[in-house]
């Protein structure tokens, strides 16, 4: 069972006890978060809206951080040009507590199913 969750604009492929680097949230450490999903698969998947409303993601948050260095310099040949400039990003640590989805709310598997009859017979026609 996963979840593919977003946060700040990115997406995320998460199950329970993962741990994950977001966009910083303005949010204390210890606080429960519920992160909203995109995806749900519990043997079957789980994409439409009215579906996905019914799971529900909560995660802790363990702390904010800074990330890495990230060092960048343009330059051009020839032409004097030379800049240098850093970023580090602003982080929060989450680590996905539990992951409850839908029952009786999955996508039926029996559509597909159905289909692939028709295309044989159009074959055989």
């Amino acid at each position: 069972m996963y979840a593919v969750v977003e946060s700040g604009g990115k997406q995320y492929k998460v199950e329970e006890g993962t741990s994950l680097f977001v966009d910083r949230l303005d949010v204390k450490d210890g606080d429960k978060v519920a992160l909203r999903p995109v995806l749900f698969r519990d043997g079957e998947v789980i994409t439409a809206a009215k579906d996905l409303a019914k799971v529900k993601v909560e995660a802790k948050v363990v702390g904010n951080l800074r990330g890495k260095k990230i060092k960048v310099f343009k330059y051009k040949a020839k032409k004097g040009y030379r800049r240098r400039a850093g970023h580090r990003s602003e982080l929060t640590r989450l680590e996905v507590t539990s992951l409850k989805g839908a029952k009786g709310g999955a996508a039926k598997k029996a559509e597909p199913a159905e289909k692939a009859p028709a295309k044989a017979e159009k074959e055989e026609a």
